[in-house]
C-alpha cells in the first residue's frame, strides 16, 4: 500500500498522511494538476469524485462532488492559495451545499501538499490537513476523513502504473 504513515496531533490540530510512490515528483504532481486524474483518486472507491471546476492557480478554485453508493452527492471546494509545481500545493478545503454555497455547518481545513524526491525513483507525498479547532478535527474524524483519505490515496498506484501519456 502506498500510505506509509498517518499522524494526528491534537495540539497542532493536524492530521498528516504520508505516501510513497515509484514515480517522479512531476508524475505525482499530475495527479493534482490534471482534473481527470484527480477525480480518479480524490474520493474513496465507494465515493468517486467528479471535478466540476479545476482552476489550480493562486486565487483559483477547484469544485467537486462525490457520488455515494446510494446516489448521494456530497460537494466540496478548494480555495487555492499556493501552487509550486511539482513540489507544493496549499488550499483551503471546504464543503458546499447543493446550490454551491459554502456549508458553514462543516469546518474548512487548510491542506498543505508536499511532494519530494526521496531517491531511487521514489517520491514521497505528504498531505497535511490543519483544522480550525480540536472539535472540528473530531467532527471530521467522526465523518471518516482518515479512512476516506487513506482509501483515496490507496488508489494512486494503479493510476501511476499506467502510461502517463494515456492517463486520464
Amino acid at each position: 500500500m502506498t500510505v506509509t504513515d498517518i499522524r494526528k496531533d491534537s495540539q497542532s490540530r493536524t492530521m498528516t498522511l504520508d505516501a510513497e510512490f515509484h514515480a517522479s515528483p512531476e508524475r505525482v504532481w499530475q495527479l493534482w494538476g490534471d482534473p481527470r486524474q484527480l477525480e480518479r483518486w480524490w474520493g474513496p472507491p465507494t465515493y468517486p469524485a467528479t471535478v466540476d471546476t479545476h482552476d489550480l492557480r493562486p486565487g483559483g478554485q477547484v469544485q467537486y462532488h462525490m457520488t455515494g453508493p446510494e446516489g448521494d452527492q456530497p460537494r466540496g471546494y478548494w480555495n487555492v492559495d499556493v501552487v509550486q509545481p511539482p513540489y507544493r500545493l496549499v488550499f483551503r478545503d471546504g464543503f458546499t451545499n447543493e446550490d454551491g454555497t459554502p456549508n458553514a455547518e462543516l469546518p474548512m481545513t487548510t491542506v498543505q501538499v508536499t511532494i519530494q524526491d526521496i531517491g531511487g525513483g521514489k517520491t514521497r507525498m505528504s498531505i497535511e490537513s490543519e483544522f480550525p479547532s480540536v472539535e472540528a478535527m473530531e467532527q471530521l474524524a467522526a465523518m471518516g476523513m482518515e479512512e476516506g483519505l487513506t482509501q483515496a490515496v490507496g488508489q494512486i498506484d494503479a493510476i501511476l502504473a499506467e502510461d502517463p501519456a494515456e492517463a486520464g
